[in-house]
């Protein structure tokens, strides 16, 4: 018999050293250099700061769909990629091809999420068409849905939240809501009001570093404050 105690899953999610730069017609542009914070597992945090702070870049480096030039990001909880992206698609195959694919990828149900993104998307046969033929509406309800048949420890959104009618953006913030019930959330939005209906604390992001707020309104007092970068 094993009486070693039980200690939970630590969901919460550390950047050390994070460093991701790029060239520019002035030169090399440094984002971020040494970025280093832990945020606890549940945490729902606002990504602020001014343009060409960084903001995209730290939640696809996050995400995993773009390397940083030194530097790591732990968790062990799950991480969605931004909500409301939906160039990451295999164009060639059929929305429901593409639902199977990523859950097998997140070893998922495969049956079972493509039943919940047919629903939920409500593109009803639509999801036996290529990704191709799809508008760009379309295209937002198979990434929306996804990111909601998926269960995430941390769920990532830049800028958009749902997407379509307003009877379908009321049911795809319910849903959402019922997601973040469970998991954290980081945001990145222009949009103060928001902000302010999601999120508690903010990262506010100047000149390369990084600085944590337990209060979103403090953080948004500061950036107002602050130069621009």
């Amino acid at each position: 018999m094993n009486d070693a105690p039980h200690h939970p899953r630590d969901l919460g999610l550390e950047i050390k050293a994070l460093a991701k730069g790029f060239p520019s017609p002035g030169g090399w542009r440094t984002l971020f250099d040494g970025l280093t914070l832990r945020l606890p597992a549940g945490a729902r945090v606002a990504l602020l700061g001014a343009n060409g702070a960084g903001k995209s870049t730290l939640l696809s480096i996050l995400a995993g769909t773009q390397r940083p030039d030194r530097g790591l990001v732990r968790s062990r909880g799950r991480v969605s990629w931004p909500l409301g992206f939906s160039g990451g698609f295999a164009n060639d195959l059929t929305g429901l091809q593409n639902a199977r694919f990523v859950a097998r990828i997140h070893g998922a149900d495969t049956d079972a999420t493509a039943d919940f993104v047919t629903a939920f998307s409500e593109l009803g046969p639509d999801m036996r068409l290529p990704v191709r033929a799809y508008s760009a509406g379309m295209r937002a309800r198979l990434a929306f849905g996804l990111s909601m048949a998926l269960a995430f420890d941390w769920y990532l959104v830049d800028e958009i939240i749902a997407v379509g009618d307003q009877r379908f953006r009321a049911r795809a913030e319910a849903m959402f809501r019922d997601r973040l019930s469970t998991a954290g959330l980081i945001m990145v939005s222009h949009a103060p009001a928001i902000l302010r209906q999601y999120c508690q604390g903010a990262i506010l992001l100047h000149r390369g570093q990084a600085q944590v707020f337990d209060d979103l309104e403090e953080a948004l007092e500061r950036q107002a404050a602050l130069a621009p970068a």
